[in-house]
């Protein structure tokens, strides 16, 4: 049997290594400089790198696998699918190798923080059980390493991957919320919700699907959905719910909310979609309530970096949608110096508009410093993201909070969001040593 995979980052090359181990004839290509290359051609991968050789269409392959961060628009993947082939996902091939307890969690926002909640509870029950998927390890790594053991996984997975998957089957999965994100990408925001709703496809009456009453797009999209479902909602009647300050499955209580140290209502949700599937993983409900209580947060998600001079200074690099940055800045009540700007998704800012009146002052920065300009006025456009921080320092008095939420995507200046956040922690840090 033959592969191809398009790729090298992480998880192409854990694909790669995973249908080596399952004796496929892998073929290798992507458009940069492969830095593995040797190691990956001592294990008998066939690579191509600095670019795709046009012979590469004229083979015959089993199995093609891209990752997905290479766009479906891509002129070579393209001509692949003109020749009739499905691009998967590494993470359908590697879940067809496996019977792992996965619950899957995708959604516009929260994902990562609800993936992190639950794969501490998880941890709780086995400390073997993890994380993985779009959130630390690659899924093909998970199985290369474990094999075919029992395990409790816990799955953060996006739009774009769910676009290579057709039989992909989790126990339990979820779409949190849905907004417009992606458009860059997926042309429209139908089609970017028909990809997240891919995540329930392939489950049956065995399986679970939580859905989530307080979205109208979610429970309008999910009526085709074959497994149980269970409703959960903080204002609604619903299976899961909000009972006297307690989170209750069914007559069940999982946690109290005051016990939350991450805040906002948002982070409600989360927390009652991570200990609901944690419960229905066989996690005790002491368990839950403990890491419910200890839980305080994601990197890079209004990650709360220091104070200088009576200034917060605040990293939520991880919103990379006006939904995120929407949420970050209803957690202020005013005198927000926000540093906004990045990529282009195409989304639009307009949501932000009924919280401006928050804004002490906005540093605009990158490909949509612009737009933030016509947004608000009183916008200051700079360069960099250094720039909006150093003239944020500035300006920012006692009892101000200087918040890095962009409402975009990272790739005009950065490799991703976490690097973006790590620098500006970088940066922040260099400015308290000054004191």
């Amino acid at each position: 049997m033959k592969a191809l995979v398009i790729g090298a980052a992480r998880s192409g090359l854990a694909i790669a290594k995973l249908l080596k181990q399952n004796a496929y004839d892998v073929v290798l290509t992507d458009l940069k400089k492969v830095n593995e290359k040797q190691s990956l051609e001592d294990m008998g991968v066939s690579v191509y790198d600095e670019g795709h050789p046009s012979s590469l269409l004229e083979q015959k392959y089993d199995l093609i696998v891209k990752n997905p961060g290479i766009p479906h628009t891509s002129p070579f993947i393209q001509a692949l699918s003109n020749q009739g082939y499905f691009i998967y996902n590494e993470i359908e091939i590697a879940s067809r190798m496996v019977n792992y307890n996965i619950a899957a969690i995708t959604g516009t926002n929260g994902k990562t923080t609800t993936t992190s909640l639950l794969e501490a509870m998880l941890k709780r029950k086995d400390e073997r059980n993890l994380a993985c998927g779009n959130i630390g390890l690659a899924f093909s790594e998970v199985v290369a390493e474990r094999g075919d053991v029992a395990l409790d996984v816990a799955m953060e997975i996006a739009a774009f991957q769910l676009l290579g998957c057709d039989r992909f089957k989790p126990k339990i999965s979820t779409i949190l919320n849905l907004a417009p994100d992606h458009l860059d990408v997926f042309g429209n925001v139908d089609a970017y919700y028909v990809a997240k709703c891919r995540i329930y496809q392939a489950q049956d009456e065995n399986d679970v699907f939580l859905r989530n009453l307080d979205d109208e797009n979610i429970v309008a999209l999910t009526q085709d959905v074959k497994a149980r479902v269970l409703t959960f909602s903080l204002n609604k009647n619903a299976d899961i719910h909000l009972e006297n300050g307690w989170v209750k499955f069914k007559e069940e209580q999982l946690f109290e909310v005051s016990s939350l140290k991450i805040t906002g209502m948002h982070n409600v949700s989360n927390a009652m979609v991570a200990a609901s599937m944690a419960y229905l993983m066989g996690v005790e409900i002491l368990d839950i309530r403990t890491v419910c209580a200890e839980f305080t947060g994601v990197e890079h998600r209004l990650e709360y970096i220091t104070t200088i001079d009576g200034v917060r200074y605040y990293n939520d690099s991880k919103a990379t949608t006006a939904e995120s940055t929407e949420v970050a800045l209803k957690s202020f009540d005013s005198n927000i110096i926000l540093l906004a700007g990045g990529y282009d998704k195409k989304t639009g800012f307009d949501i932000l508009k009924p919280h401006l009146h928050r804004l002490k002052a906005m540093y605009a920065f990158g490909v949509t410093r612009d737009q933030f300009k016509q947004l608000y006025p009183n916008a200051e456009l700079v360069e960099t993201m250094e720039d909006a921080l150093n003239q944020a320092y500035a300006c920012a008095k006692e009892g101000d909070v200087v918040l890095l939420s962009p409402a975009c995507a990272s790739y005009d200046q950065f490799d991703n969001y976490e690097q973006r956040g790590k620098m500006f922690k970088a940066f922040v840090h260099a400015l308290k040593a000054k004191e």
